[in-house]
């Protein structure tokens, strides 16, 4: 079998089966030597995701009010190289903000949307499709005028919503904690991934990526000149001040429900409150999500994973079983929430990156801080909702359209 096939088959299963992306972007046996897996898939990826930021289909579940809105006098000439704790913490707001744009506003905007539970996915300071939907979603909490662009009004909410420091990028002492490993090299054969004691991250950017929910060209632009990978603790870096990890504690969860083609995950509670919001990477219509009503089975913290070659698709049946150790870089990430339909569960991912922008084959899947967050405040047997389902290919010798671009093989 091809290390391609493998790394496809590496997200298609847990415990007992688990869907990854439907097709693999990346040839794994290519991956140059001093490149680790999260960095080949997202220089892979980059060009699938960039064409796909700006993609409206999840605004056919929602009812946009854009009526009567012109387009800015002052167009933004904000850039990505502008971004610094300064321009963050005290550089003007774009107002109104929207479109394909970057630079420290939406850098802003998105260290806000995490802080008040309106996940906008990895923070990287370009406006998409996960910030505009999570703006969507607050402002239809909020009721506000749901236009899915960030004006005035919805600004001074979202920022009474941020709770925490008045800072939204910091200079943080780094401490031991946030510096030690272990660090490991990951194997794409996913026989040779069997033989490690975890799955985990390869460097400290990777590390860092997820304590700050930022993408790694976000952390390197705060901190210019700084090697990442070398820093020790009482190194002081400039950090994106993300949500409070015990935020959102004693909320009333009554339902989650999972958004097919608005690709989103709402904690909602018994008068459909949103509580949060997360966006989502789920199935195409090759091999779908979940419909209907169902419910969270277990919560499995650092699951080990059974890979299961005659369950998956993609793998020849007479390939060994293997059991994959858990780890940030497993195909299902740090947590897994089994629900009551075998083989589907909500987890996390090793490319947070492509959340929103690839497809799964079936499972729920979240940035790793997302689904720690989710299953933190959830229950065994709350319900889970599939609404908004992506409708199933065709029967056989019937056309199917084809299934949607996939960045990676988790």
């Amino acid at each position: 079998m091809s290390n391609r096939v493998l790394l496809i088959a590496s997200a298609m299963a847990l415990l007992t089966g688990c869907g990854g992306d439907s097709e693999g972007a990346s040839e794994a046996a290519n991956r140059p030597a001093g490149i680790t897996m999260r960095e080949w898939d997202a220089r892979l990826a980059r060009e699938e995701l960039e064409s796909g930021r700006m993609d409206a289909a999840w605004q056919r579940v929602v009812e946009l009010d854009t009526a009567g809105l012109t387009p800015s006098t002052t167009p933004n000439s904000e850039t990505f190289a502008q971004v610094s704790i300064e321009t963050v913490n005290r550089g003007p707001m774009h107002l109104p903000l929207y479109g394909d744009v970057k630079g420290p506003s939406v850098l802003r905007l998105q260290i806000l949307l995490d802080r008040a539970l309106f996940s906008p996915g990895i923070i990287d300071g370009h406006w998409g499709k996960n910030t505009e939907k999570a703006l969507y979603w607050f402002q239809h909490r909020e009721g506000l005028r749901r236009t899915g662009r960030l004006d005035q009004e919805t600004f001074d909410k979202l920022v009474a919503a941020a709770s925490g420091s008045p800072e939204l990028v910091r200079a943080h002492t780094l401490t031991v904690g946030d510096v030690e490993g272990p660090f490991v090299p990951i194997p794409d054969d996913i026989y040779e991934k069997e033989k490690l004691e975890c799955l985990c991250y390869e460097n400290l950017t990777e590390k860092f990526t997820e304590q700050f929910h930022s993408a790694p060209e976000v952390l390197q632009q705060l901190n210019p000149g700084v090697d990442l990978n070398a820093v020790t603790a009482g190194t002081v870096l400039n950090v994106p001040v993300v949500r409070d990890p015990a935020s959102g504690q004693g909320a009333q969860i009554a339902t989650i429900v999972v958004s097919g083609e608005g690709y989103y995950v709402h904690a909602v509670d018994a008068n459909e409150r949103i509580l949060f919001h997360f966006p989502t990477t789920l199935g195409s219509s090759f091999d779908p999500s979940p419909t209907g009503s169902h419910s969270v089975r277990s919560i499995t913290p650092d699951p080990w994973w059974h890979y299961q070659p005659d369950i998956l698709e993609h793998v020849p049946d007479d390939e060994p079983d293997a059991n994959i150790p858990p780890g940030p870089n497993s195909s299902v990430g740090p947590v897994w929430m089994a629900l009551s339909i075998e083989h589907y569960g909500i987890h996390g991912t090793a490319a947070p990156e492509t959340i929103g922008y690839t497809t799964s084959a079936g499972c729920i899947r979240l940035t790793n801080w997302d689904a720690i967050f989710l299953s933190e405040r959830i229950r065994e047997g709350v319900p889970v909702e599939f609404r908004n389902a992506v409708v199933a290919r065709p029967a056989t010798g019937a056309p199917a359209a084809p299934a949607p671009p996939a960045a990676s093989g988790r």
